[in-house]
């Protein structure tokens, strides 16, 4: 949700606030950033479960099958760019267009088993699809466990970014997202299977 960050899978380098213990990010094929970025207010609900060894602490996913809303950002970026950067969440290299078609056509598709893999299209706005990528699972369906302060406050600080919502609606949306302040599985999470997938900001 922050631009700071969607440039990191743009262009490549590291994001502010993040453990580098891992290889940079290696940016996309065209790395010119969006020309535009909107509020958005989606069907369903962001969660935090599994552990980012970036971060720290829990990661962000989207269930698009649950009751409620989820605030955000749509970047217009090109098809090439969104499969660039969902190879990078994959643990994959960039460089391979992605078939959209099944997400297109049925809402989500599963590419994978990894936390990231699993595309779904939240929607329409002004003609072009809004996609996203999220887990298999659904919320319920794995260990919440608490985000690091940086992850969730990056996630703040996109959605200030954008004015559409006064600071004291972002602070209560945050904590009211499951797992937001951990709970009583947190610590079977670690046990997650390395499977692939980051940190699912952009």
């Amino acid at each position: 949700m922050h631009l700071d960050r969607l440039a990191v899978y743009i262009r490549g380098g590291w994001p502010a606030g993040a453990a580098r213990g891992r290889p940079r990010g290696r940016g996309c094929r065209d790395t010119a950033m969006p020309v535009r970025s909107v509020p958005v207010e989606l069907p369903g609900r962001v969660y935090f479960a599994t552990r980012s060894p970036v971060w720290g602490g829990g990661r962000a996913f989207y269930d698009p099958g649950a009751a409620g809303r989820v605030l955000a950002r749509a970047h217009l970026v090109t098809a090439e760019q969104f499969a660039d950067i969902a190879a990078q969440e994959m643990y994959r290299e960039p460089g391979r267009d992605l078939d959209l078609s099944g997400v297109l056509a049925a809402g989500r598709a599963v590419l994978g088993p990894g936390r990231y893999e699993t595309l779904v299209c939240a929607g329409w706005l002004d003609g072009v699809p809004v996609l996203t990528f999220t887990a298999p699972w659904s919320l319920g369906e794995v260990p919440y466990v608490a985000p690091a302060p940086a992850y969730r406050e990056l996630l703040a600080a996109g959605l200030r970014a954008t004015r559409a919502w006064p600071d004291a609606d972002i602070a209560a949306y945050l904590a009211g997202c499951p797992g937001a302040e951990g709970g009583a599985g947190e610590a079977a999470s670690g046990g997650q299977a390395a499977s692939p997938g980051e940190d699912g900001l952009p």
